[in-house]
């Protein structure tokens, strides 16, 4: 568990966020939506706060992936599908090349991982990376912050995500 956290921590700091390519998915051009992998975004917490939040913590985080994926979904720019990991679900901090060999084997044009860091009581991190898995290669890399760990704050930071991730691909 201490390991999982420490991996997904270092992949949420380890490259700033920006854009680095706002180009179509590999062979998604006037295809219909886009077929997206999205992992359940993972969680760790160093606020070092007092009172056990874990169960209000993980509410968030599926409340998050679930509503991330019925946003994009509902965006008409994607179809959702879902990875295969056996015998856990698949998780943000699974090797890179596991997610995209499960990715190819649900017909995935992109795969979205993340998660987010909170750091104290008002800041939290969230870094969300989406995978081309046809060109083997990052296509959004995102790092952003937001205040509070309210339900509010939460779901501000979704609907950003899933504007940033919508923008990847053609409208319908």
């Amino acid at each position: 568990m201490a390991a999982d956290r420490r991996n997904l921590l270092q992949a949420m700091i380890l490259v700033g966020g920006s854009l680095l390519t706002a180009a179509t998915p590999a062979g998604s051009a006037d295809s219909g939506p886009i077929a997206i992998a999205v992992v359940d975004i993972g969680y760790v917490d160093t606020s070092g706060e007092v009172r056990d939040q874990r169960q209000e913590h993980a509410a968030r985080i599926a409340r998050f992936s679930d509503t991330l994926r019925s946003d994009l979904e509902h965006s008409g720019k994607f179809r959702i599908v879902t990875l295969r990991c056996d015998p856990t679900p698949c998780a943000a901090t699974d090797p890179t090349a596991e997610l995209l060999a499960r990715a190819r084997e649900a017909g995935a044009k992109l795969v979205l991982v993340g998660g987010i860091h909170k750091q104290s009581t008002l800041i939290q991190w969230a870094k969300v990376q989406a995978l081309d898995v046809d060109a083997d290669r990052l296509v959004l890399d995102k790092l952003l912050t937001f205040r509070g760990d309210s339900d509010e704050a939460w779901e501000r930071a979704e609907a950003f995500v899933a504007r940033e991730v919508a923008a990847l691909a053609p409208s319908p």
